[in-house]
């Protein structure tokens, strides 16, 4: 056999038994692309976080959540917001993917338990009420003192920067007022924005601002050094944490600010809440991931108030839990991410599932490729013999047509020789030839006894 020949006839055996195998890699293809289009494993690139005001905690972090997910080709767009009251409203109204939400601010609706899901709680935001240290008469022995504070009733009669009506923090700080049995008449309560009112507390025209902020805002590092600026010390801070669930003591521990200058010169005690990263329940699980992922990078370094680790963390929240945050903060990165670009192994990672099903379904189906090659190699042989009796039958009934049924077995031969089949079946190949040589010979036997009974008698 001639080398051409050879690859020839290897390439049709190939051919051969790979032909009943593409009904069952159609089927699994097919499976695979339904199941891609349902599960849509690949991210969108573009997503709205919801940040707060400029130079706020929330807008620090936000441009850090930028950086983090660019390396992964996302873009995040920030939106810039007046706080958290904002920020939720975006969010049940679809303008926004992912906000940071502050503890205790709103209470969910009905319809957030199918919308909105939590990422996990990723800071405390301490309650910051800065107040000017000016000199004023004493009510009791009528001398020159310095103001001291160390409970809310004593704002009374105080002008007090409560926070901008977006931020959520006036409705906290009414909470704290009734409480306090506090009448709200009783302060000369403004509500500006956070640059504004430190101005004006700088300038003397407010006695008092709150701020509820992570201790990385830059508003709360300058008051914290600024001369004359005190910051009041929530001697009931454990009262507040068993009133209200969403709060939490927490203590500026004595020089933390500044190790240098003692500053704060002593322990104070704080209440504070906590900022949880929420998102809809439609954005897409790995922009969930990558989001979670991100916070541990950002907020898992010990701070002022807590421990490295201590978050992020899932705590009890009145929204549900991200599946794919919990998961990122018990096993870390995933496995095949440490390895592989994000795309792909986001990809393999969603897939391989739906992969192992539509392998389990299709698997059974294998059973019936050995019989359907089987019988496509054979069916090459055996659909001959039907045109073979053909020409038998015409050979017994009209003895006379012989040489044109010898004619046709000819044609006949020459097509089965070139009949390729493999080796294991070239037994039924040459029991066809036999048998058309047979054939071939009764038709020769023929033609000789027509020849004979021809010839006229001696």
């Amino acid at each position: 056999m001639k080398p051409a020949e050879a690859v020839h006839g290897h390439l049709a055996t190939l051919r051969e038994v790979l032909l009943p195998a593409v009904p069952l890699v159609l089927l699994a293809v097919g499976g695979l692309v339904l199941a891609y289009w349902w599960l849509d494993p690949s991210p969108p690139k573009h997503v709205v976080l919801a940040t707060g005001p400029a130079r706020s905690a929330y807008d620090t972090f936000g441009q850090r959540y930028r950086a983090a997910l660019a390396r992964y080709g996302i873009d995040v767009t920030l939106r810039p917001t007046q706080g958290s009251l904002e920020n939720l409203q975006l969010l049940r109204e679809g303008r926004a993917d992912v906000a940071f939400v502050q503890g205790g601010i709103g209470t969910p609706q009905p319809g957030d338990a199918q919308e909105l899901v939590t990422l996990g709680s990723l800071f405390v935001e301490p309650l910051w009420l800065f107040y000017r240290e000016d000199v004023y008469p004493d009510e009791v022995e009528r001398t020159p003192g310095l103001r001291q504070l160390s409970s809310l009733p004593q704002l009374q009669g105080l002008a007090v920067n409560v926070g901008n009506a977006g931020s959520g923090l006036p409705v906290l700080m009414q909470k704290l007022f009734e409480a306090n049995r506090m009448d709200a008449a009783t302060l000369q309560i403004t509500r500006l924005e956070e640059t504004p009112a430190t101005a004006a507390l700088l300038d003397g025209q407010l006695d008092a601002l709150v701020f509820a902020s992570a201790p990385e805002a830059l508003m709360v590092q300058m008051l914290l050094a600024t001369p004359g600026i005190r910051l009041m010390d929530f001697g009931e801070s454990e009262a507040y944490s068993r009133r209200f669930p969403f709060l939490t003591p927490v203590v500026l521990p004595q020089g933390v600010v500044d190790l240098a200058s003692g500053q704060p010169p002593a322990d104070v005690r704080l209440v504070a809440t906590t900022t949880e990263l929420l998102a809809r329940e439609d954005t897409h699980p790995a922009l969930q991931e990558l989001f979670a992922q991100a916070a541990v990078d950002i907020h898992g370094d010990a701070g002022w108030f807590h421990r490295a680790g201590a978050f992020p963390a899932i705590q009890r929240s009145g929204y549900p839990v991200s599946q794919e945050a919990e998961r990122t903060y018990r096993t870390g990165q995933p496995f095949l991410q440490r390895w592989m670009p994000f795309w792909i192994a986001n990809l393999v990672g969603r897939m391989w599932v739906v992969a192992g099903l539509v392998l389990a379904l299709v698997l059974p189906f294998t059973r019936i490729v050995p019989p359907l090659y089987r019988f496509h190699v054979r069916s090459r042989v055996f659909r001959w013999y039907g045109r073979l009796r053909q020409l038998e039958r015409t050979l017994q009934e009209q003895p006379g047509r012989a040489p044109e049924v010898l004619r046709e077995l000819d044609a006949l031969d020459e097509r089965v020789d070139r009949i390729a089949v493999p080796l294991s079946y070239a037994d039924e190949l040459y029991d066809l030839r036999n048998n058309i040589d047979a054939v071939r010979r009764r038709a020769r036997m023929a033609i000789a006894h027509e020849s004979s009974q021809a010839l006229p008698m001696a």
